[in-house]
């Protein structure tokens, strides 16, 4: 084990854990008759803070796959009205 030239009184510095983190689980697998659709507003934008950014596949617990298409349907949502680009 080597250690690092910043640890002080000869003591090696540990690596923090990330313990206590529970799996997330994508929303729209584990409910078959959840859809995404871009004109379901309220779904969207549980996926969408108040910046107007998309939430990440590692925040929102999402799978590759519905990942693709709620990015998709956001889009379309801003395309026509029903979600804003951004929040001033």
């Amino acid at each position: 084990m080597k250690r690092r030239a910043d640890a002080k009184k000869g003591k090696p510095k540990k690596k923090k854990a990330f313990g206590g983190r529970r799996a997330k689980f994508c929303k729209f697998c584990v409910e078959k008759s959840l859809m995404i659709d871009y004109k379901d507003v309220k779904t969207l934008q549980a996926f969408t803070p108040e910046r107007g950014k998309v939430l990440p596949r590692r925040t929102s617990g999402v799978c590759a796959i519905h990942q693709r298409e709620l990015v998709e349907a956001i889009k379309r949502a801003r395309n026509i009205a029903l979600l804003p680009f951004a929040t001033d």
